[in-house]
């Protein structure tokens, strides 16, 4: 599977650009906020339906104009596929496969798997437990649909009994029974998606173990545990427990969306004592991992973004990793730098097809 072509109108800072690309590595070299991004950017949301940076669709319109465009032609097993999707301001965002539009964006979901490692991604460090769980989840909505729906299904129920809790506090009368429908439904939808997190977590957690040693050369001892609620007892039972304190706190303080993923190097936590190269290792591992982690399961590689990767990474940590991207363990990658000769040298002994594109205040050109 590879991106053969792509083509961008007013997207950003991106007003009119269009691509041939390799089926290997592709690099979109120029000085900071060029255009670089933006482009990876276009091509993530041909994947998933949106932004990886901005989700609010109206502000990726490039400024003073009234639309945005961003077309590709893929390559899926052998056969030609044309993902378009295009926003009018103050109008719905269409989205298309082979010129049928979706009426649901959620059937796109996994149709391009695609992994993306950007500077951003330390927010997974940095950031609460809700950006680790999103990650957890865009995982695993990408080969697995159902888990999707009832995650949006668990969400949908959440925010009814939340509500519920709300107006019962605002009218100062518990009625505790009027909670038990809200429950149950909770129950049979949170219990799927947990289940399915600790499946997800067993395959995935050896995976990253093995890419973060490649990447630091052994050099420290990390690792990922699981936190959930309903690791101590089933989520009905757990609900009604709380449905006081919830009453007073005005939201639901059991269930899955509490989850969260503890990460640690040497049984301390990352986010305190991990150094900045290690926290860059460990976010790169997890997305590298996530690569093949898809890439098994769907049987087809995903295409690789990386956006400026060399960041806080040092020469022999770039070096592992640049091995690791070049070997036909990986499919088509796409890579930001400020550097124009850098990934080219890279890749030079390494003889894989490569195109270098020039990114300047939004124009595109081969080089």
């Amino acid at each position: 599977m590879h991106l053969s072509e792509l083509n961008v109108v007013n997207f950003k800072n991106i007003e009119d650009a269009s691509v041939s690309l390799a089926e290997k590595v592709n690099c979109f070299l120029g000085n900071n906020g060029a255009g670089k991004t933006t482009m990876l950017d276009a091509i993530y949301y041909l994947a998933f339906c949106k932004s990886f940076f901005n989700p609010i669709d109206s502000q990726n319109i490039r400024h003073d104009h009234e639309f945005f465009v961003i077309d590709g032609k893929f390559v899926l097993d052998g056969e030609e596929e044309r993902i378009f999707c295009g926003l009018k301001r103050n109008e719905k965002k269409r989205f298309k496969r082979n010129q049928k539009e979706y009426s649901r964006l959620a059937d796109h979901i996994g149709v391009i798997p695609l992994v993306m490692i950007a500077p951003s991604d330390g927010e997974l460090i940095r950031e609460g437990s809700d950006v680790r769980r999103k990650f957890m989840d865009g995982i695993i909505s990408q080969y697995n649909k159902g888990y999707l729906d009832t995650l949006l299904q668990y969400n949908r129920v959440l925010a009814q009994r939340n509500a519920l809790l709300k107006h019962q506090w605002i009218e100062g009368k518990f009625d505790s029974t009027s909670l038990d429908v809200f429950d149950e439904q909770l129950s049979g939808l949170g219990n799927d998606i947990h289940a399915e997190r600790v499946k997800f977590l067993e395959g995935y957690l050896p995976i990253f173990s093995n890419f973060y040693q490649l990447i630091s050369g052994g050099a420290e001892q990390v690792s990922i545990q699981y936190g959930s609620q309903l690791s101590e007892k089933p989520l009905l039972a757990l609900l009604k427990e709380a449905r006081k304190g919830d009453y007073r706190a005005q939201y639901s303080t059991q269930g899955i969306h509490k989850d969260d993923l503890e990460f640690t190097i040497g049984n301390y936590p990352m986010k305190k004592f991990g150094s900045q190269g290690q926290k860059k290792s460990f976010v790169t591992a997890l997305r590298l991992a996530q690569f093949d982690y898809l890439k098994e399961l769907k049987q087809r590689k995903p295409i690789l973004l990386l956006d400026d990767i060399f960041d806080k990474l040092d020469d022999s940590r770039v070096a592992a990793l640049m091995k690791l991207v070049s070997e036909d363990h990986f499919g088509q990658i796409f890579i930001t730098d400020a550097n124009l000769h850098r990934v080219p040298d890279l890749f030079k002994d390494e003889n894989v097809p490569l195109k270098k594109f020039r990114v300047d205040q939004g124009l595109i050109e081969e080089l």
